[in-house]
């Protein structure tokens, strides 16, 4: 039996982080020395993917291991059944007590999912029906609608309480854990995930932060008007979200204001990172930062998530783990966020979760097999995301799924026509192959990898039945208020604005 002793897991996962605005991702204009630090000393994956460009379905393939067609959450109303197993489960199975501070976005009864315990609640109600935070003057600016974007400008939004509320706690938890090594009380490894609310909308910084970026940021680098927009669901996003034509200093306002909440979580990390040195933890802790989705910040034209895109679908991936993972490694083979679930239980030794067809990293970024030994070099560059219907889709609905292959990234819109990008020569996806005849055999072969397994039309009617039971749990919750075990609560209070202006809903 082996006497080194076992590693530990920080997992840090922040909201609607496009890893285009990341120091270590490139951008000149963006201050994250705490994530390009943690960089330096491991890996950052170039091409990682989320499973979905919207909040709860992407969350919960993070936590079960699979794509949301199987584990049937699509939408943010939807309940993660409790049978199914994740990778806290398999975590415990491996001995590990597993904590959760702050968000994970589960809905339902069951908001541990495996975690031992939970440190701080989320914001949004435990039970579907239950009472939605109070946002006061921000009101509906954390939803993809215009007056988002006419709202961003310095003030205070309650989810950076929460976030602030989240790093104390994750922070007091390392400097127990370092207290009760020093006394020799324990010697148990931890498991600690850390789930931040930012840079997740509305676009609201605090004012230094705001005001360092607001003379410094620029205009998206791939504007698109609307009358060059020729593709008709994304036509209809657009004017569904009042987003058709976006100002100079609408535009400006909300990529300062992200750039400062980025920079803000960048913070926040700092300081979970120096408790974890501080309390000579870090040697033998395996970290990983990334996000459940990006955000379009104005590039093509689109703001927020929920496409396709490279800001919306792609997410930061950085994992450090010294001695074990290749300081200052840059992968970029094509990953799912199904992997960093796989990669967590085959670095800690915890049983795979049996239905995931989440694959390992290790074996990418190690010189020597580690953990439960799962690691492979023999990888396919596959990645697949899935969007359906939710409250925020425009007349006309979205059953829309993307497969990422190589080097092309193919997206199935159903009742639309498809789109086809070679991001090895268009990497800005400014050039639709999909009707290209010469790419017809690529096309064919994309779509039959998409639609493997994935009916539209049997999700539209699965859907319609979970919408039906919804509605009691709804009315259930709404009329009996059932005690909120785990909940973060905003108040209104919470929000303000030191800048007031004209808003359009």
């Amino acid at each position: 039996m082996s006497t080194e002793p076992r590693p530990n897991l920080l997992y840090i996962h922040s909201d609607q982080h496009t890893p285009f605005v990341t120091g270590c991702y490139g951008d000149p204009l963006v201050e994250t020395p705490h994530l390009d630090r943690l960089a330096i000393g491991g890996v950052t994956f170039d091409a990682a993917y989320c499973t979905s460009p919207i909040c709860v379905p992407s969350r919960m393939s993070m936590l079960t291991g699979l794509h949301p067609y199987q584990h049937q959450t699509w939408t943010n109303r939807h309940v993660l059944h409790s049978g199914i197993p994740t990778f806290a489960h398999a975590l415990g199975a491996a001995g590990y007590r597993s904590v959760l501070a702050g968000r994970m976005h589960v809905r339902g009864p069951d908001q541990l999912h495996g975690y031992s315990d939970r440190l701080v609640g989320d914001h949004m109600p435990n039970h579907l029906g239950g009472p939605m935070p109070e946002m006061g003057i921000l009101r509906g600016t954390e939803t993809p609608v215009r007056k988002t974007l006419a709202t961003s400008s310095p003030g205070q939004v309650a989810y950076q309480l929460h976030d602030e509320e989240v790093t104390a706690a994750a922070v007091n938890f390392l400097d127990q854990i370092g207290r009760e090594q020093r006394a020799g009380l324990t010697t148990e490894p931890f498991s600690l995930t850390v789930g931040f609310m930012l840079p997740h909308p509305p676009y609201v910084p605090r004012q230094a932060a705001y005001e360092h970026y607001r003379s410094r940021v620029t205009l998206p680098r791939k504007p698109r008007p609307i009358e060059e927009e020729h593709h008709p669901y994304l036509r209809r996003w657009r004017t569904h979200t009042g987003s058709e034509t976006v100002s100079e200093d609408e535009a400006l306002n909300t990529r300062a204001a992200y750039w400062a909440l980025v920079s803000t979580v960048d913070t926040m990390v700092g300081q979970i990172l120096a408790a974890l040195d501080a309390n000579g933890l870090a040697e033998n802790t395996l970290v990983i930062y990334t996000s459940d989705h990006g955000d379009m910040m104005g590039e093509h034209g689109l703001w927020w998530k929920h496409v396709f895109y490279e800001e919306s679908v792609r997410v930061p991936l950085i994992m450090a783990w010294p001695g074990i993972i290749t300081p200052g490694l840059r992968c970029d083979h094509v990953v799912s966020a199904l992997d960093v679930n796989a990669t967590m239980l085959d670095a800690l030794n915890a049983p795979a979760l049996p239905h995931s067809p989440g694959r390992s990293l290790l074996g990418l970024v190690t010189e020597q097999p580690v953990g439960a030994g799962r690691g492979t070099t023999a990888w396919v560059d596959l990645a697949f995301a899935e969007y359906c219907e939710d409250q925020y889709s425009p007349p006309g609905g979205a059953y829309q799924r993307m497969v990422r292959w190589d080097r092309w990234k193919f997206i199935d819109y159903d009742d639309d026509p498809p789109q086809l990008f070679d991001l090895t020569e268009d990497p800005d996806e400014l050039v639709d192959r999909a009707a290209d005849p010469a790419c017809a055999s690529v096309v064919a072969e994309l779509r039959a990898r998409v639609r493997d397994g994935w009916d539209p039309a049997q999700i539209r009617a699965k859907m319609a039945a979970m919408d039906a039971d919804n509605r009691i749990l709804e009315a259930w919750a709404n009329t009996t208020q059932p005690r909120e075990q785990y909940r973060w609560h905003a108040r209104a209070e919470m929000n303000t604005l030191l800048e007031q202006q004209t808003t359009t809903s």
